[in-house]
């Protein structure tokens, strides 16, 4: 039996209107994802490859066009519906990390949690998912800026996952990473994927894009 797409775009354009001209960022663009794939997007700077993602994650609104998460049209979804979506079943893992600096890496990986139920986590959740990124002990009570990017980018797809999404989204996740870093954050994303989880990545890293099923090439907002 064919798995269903849990991502899927209906020739979706994104125009940015600028005083210079219209930038197509996104030009009629149909993709399907289906459950539990692991898909690279590659692409040079300013391909679309990061609005592709925005889009997917419901950041930002596509101009024309459809776009299907699990199988709902997010068109059709109001801004509620909208939130509600983006935190439980899609978890955002960027760059550059977006760790909120006064908060330890427990309370980091908890915030999402602490937005959800409006009161501090019990479940024990937050630790148990730093244990299985490689984080515990005294670790756990560090601001970010007492981590390493390694660690930090640890810290982020922990709080990626505290809400248990189908779907992942990775810009860059090894960006900003030495080679042995990048290597052992991708083999977590892996065994996430293993487990189940729909993994999207914007890379630019041809090797990191060999740890996905499928690599799709994005030139001024198209597959090619």
């Amino acid at each position: 039996m064919s798995k269903k797409p849990v991502i899927k775009l209906d020739d979706v354009t994104k125009i940015y209107p600028l005083p210079a001209g219209d930038v197509v960022a996104l030009d009629n663009l149909s993709l399907e994802v289906t459950e539990g794939e692991f898909v690279a997007i590659m692409g040079a700077s300013g391909s679309g490859k990061s609005t592709l993602l925005n889009q997917i994650g419901c950041l930002d609104v596509p101009t024309s066009g459809e776009i299907y998460i699990d199988e709902r049209s997010t068109s059709e979804m109001n801004d509620y519906e909208l939130t509600e979506l983006r935190r439980d079943k899609i978890g955002f893992v960027f760059q550059k990390f977006n760790l909120i600096p006064l908060l330890t890496a427990y309370e980091n990986v908890e915030y999402p949690l602490v937005v959800k139920h409006k009161k501090r986590d019990t479940s024990g959740r937050p630790e148990e998912l730093l244990r299985r990124v490689g984080l515990e002990g005294a670790m756990i009570t560090h601001k970010p800026t007492e981590l390493s990017g390694g660690q930090q980018q640890r810290v982020s797809i922990a709080r990626a996952l505290v809400n248990d999404p189908k779907i992942l989204l990775c810009d860059e996740p090894t960006g900003a990473l030495d080679s042995q870093t990048s290597s052992s954050i991708m083999d977590l994303l892996t065994e996430l994927n293993e487990q189940g989880r729909t993994v999207v990545m914007v890379t630019h890293d041809l090797h990191v894009a060999e740890y996905a099923h499928r690599t799709i090439r994005i030139s001024d907002g198209k597959i090619v």
